[in-house]
């Protein structure tokens, strides 16, 4: 009985061609709004998340200067000095649970190799950095102990460097100048590609650090410490013990604030997943609110439809049928316009999310969960909204109905 009642509900979609249309209109839009919001959502999340990795896992960052807030006694009339040599080296003689601790400062600088120049982000460090941010050599090999200690004019070149001055070709054991000093090529950088601020990972030359102060920055001064915790142990701990030896190793005392902040990027991608996930939601919620309206308008139509089928449903009872029968005819009507306008609308909503994440480069990332549940929700809405039409029709008296004109 179940598929002749659906049977006879797509004849009767199929003899009001238009008028079904326009009635599935409204569960079109509103699932292709859902799907496109929530898909492109989950691919902007992804896209954060990815961002983040590439500066480094469970990482720690120490900058010289007082972390945004108030204050505390005495505090904003200490100048914040620089961090030094002695602060890595104090780090790594006493800190437990980092993988790699490593100093680093930066400058942007111009770099040359034969007619072409550049203006590329210099950094000084050592081969810890690389740990630290995991980031791999796609060929060459980092910086020796002896090359870091000496400050050897050798360097680590990203892909953009690579691709400005000698294309596709093999850069190591070339000469490039970096502010007026010679630097040879040792090792080419795994391509990182752009962050979500729109800053080039991969226009960067490393150097060892005190090759780096010497020649380029003319001071010793270290501009962040990248402290990379090791699996056992989580920032949040790793974070309080790194406090503890700087402010013991610059003499701060515990009732005077530090003169250095740290930040969590563990923290920081929580933060900015959980402000995608919630604007997802919301914009999905709002997507929704299309949903209800084309509910509706399922209502109304499936009204006029009882109306328009009033002798219809009169012959039917006379004839040996129940008030069930004809609550399920319409009911079934109901829930197959609506699921059919759910799967219209997943379709178009899945297309636009793939062309927005091809406009916006993010990664397409559709959920089976959601689609299940954008079908199951066209259903839903089919059943809830064809319900009183259905028991409205189900109720008529056959003797009416029948002499209805």
């Amino acid at each position: 009985m179940i598929w002749e009642t659906v049977r006879l509900s797509l004849r009767s979609i199929r003899r009001n061609v238009l008028r079904s249309f326009l009635t599935l209109l409204g569960i079109v839009i509103g699932v292709a709004a859902v799907i496109a919001m929530l898909t492109i959502g989950s691919g902007t999340t992804e896209k954060v998340k990815a961002d983040i990795s590439k500066l480094g896992s469970n990482l720690l960052v120490v900058r010289a200067g007082r972390p945004a807030g108030p204050g505390g006694p005495g505090g904003l009339d200490q100048a914040a000095r620089p961090l030094a040599e002695k602060d890595v080296t104090a780090l790594v003689a006493h800190l437990s649970g980092a993988r790699a601790i490593s100093p680093a400062s930066q400058k942007q600088v111009r770099v040359i190799f034969g007619t072409e120049s550049l203006t590329s982000g210099v950094t000084g460090t050592d081969s810890a950095y690389l740990d630290a941010r995991d980031w791999k050599l796609v060929s060459g090999r980092p910086f020796s102990d002896s090359e870091t200690r000496a400050g050897t004019g050798v360097c680590l070149i990203g892909e953009t460097v690579r691709q400005q001055f000698f294309g596709a070709g093999d850069p190591e054991g070339e000469i490039i100048r970096v502010n007026r000093t010679s630097c040879k090529i040792i090792g080419l950088l795994e391509p990182k590609g752009y962050t979500g601020f729109g800053q080039d990972q991969d226009n960067v030359v490393l150097m060892p650090l005190h090759a780096y102060q010497r020649r380029v920055a003319g001071n010793r001064d270290i501009d962040n410490i990248y402290i990379a915790a090791d699996d056992r142990t989580p920032t949040s701990e790793l974070q309080p013990r790194v406090e503890d030896i700087l402010r013991d190793t610059r003499r701060i005392t515990p009732d005077r604030d530090p003169d250095f902040a740290i930040r969590d990027m563990t923290q920081i991608a929580d933060a900015m997943t959980s402000a995608t996930t919630t604007m997802t939601g919301m914009l999905g919620a709002v997507a929704g609110v299309s949903l209800l309206v084309g509910g509706i308008g399922i209502m109304n139509i499936m009204l006029v439809s009882v109306t328009e089928r009033t002798r219809e449903i009169g012959i039917r009872l006379a004839i040996g049928a129940h008030e069930k029968h004809i609550l399920i005819q319409f009911l079934v009507e109901a829930t197959v316009l609506s699921l059919l306008g759910g799967i219209i609308g997943i379709l178009i909503g899945l297309s636009l999310a793939g062309l927005t994440s091809m406009a916006l480069t993010i990664p397409f990332a559709p959920s089976p969960a959601v689609i299940l549940l954008a079908v199951g929700f066209s259903a839903l809405i089919g059943m809830v909204f064809g319900f009183f039409p259905a028991l409205r029709g189900a109720r008529l008296d056959p003797i009416d109905a029948l002499r209805h004109e």
